[in-house]
């Protein structure tokens, strides 16, 4: 979302990072997704990172040049990434045999979760014309919830569902790139 709003071109390529492709692995040892591999140079990982480095490349078409501007829209990148954290811990811990499930670490991600999600809901970010990296890593994560947790996160944060559909409106190319259920 973030190459595409900021202009640049790309080619996305769907790999099963669990397991572990050489051309996942060999461009980030650690294996995980997301990873940015430029014509030239060697490849970006960790969303924050790779938008950092979309920024530097479009001439920060992903960050305001204002200092406190830039602070805001930093911290809203970090809560989503870290939202997005807490729910990737909550279905991977899910996917563990019967039995070795642990409940209450299903619970403190999702307690850290319906934290964070409370307060974006009680300070839903603006949608300016020209948005930035923290908006478009909330889409992403608000997505990710959809596609994960459907039904279950919805209640008591109709602020996020609208502000969610109202970017969707508002950008539809990137909101083509959200990833939907089958």
């Amino acid at each position: 979302m973030a190459a595409t709003y900021a202009g640049i071109a790309y080619e996305t390529v769907v790999v099963d990072a669990s397991a572990d492709p050489a051309l996942l692995t060999g461009n980030n040892p650690l294996g995980k997704i997301p990873v940015f591999v430029p014509d030239e140079g060697e490849a970006v990982y960790d969303s924050r990172a790779i938008t950092q480095y979309l920024n530097r490349v479009s001439g920060n078409a992903l960050f305001p040049r204002n200092a406190a501007k830039r602070t805001d829209a930093e911290r809203l990148e970090a809560q989503a990434d870290g939202l997005c954290d807490c729910l990737l811990a909550h279905v991977m811990e899910r996917r563990r045999p019967e039995g070795a499930i642990h409940q209450p670490w299903l619970d403190r991600q999702w307690a850290k979760a319906e934290r964070t999600l409370d307060h974006l809901n009680a300070h839903p970010p603006k949608l300016p014309k020209n948005i930035h990296a923290g908006h478009i890593a909330l889409r992403a994560t608000l997505g990710y919830l959809d596609l994960r947790f459907n039904g279950k996160w919805e209640r008591g944060h109709a602020k996020l569902v609208r502000w969610a559909k109202r970017f969707d409106e508002r950008f539809p190319e990137l909101a083509a790139l959200i990833p939907k259920t089958a």
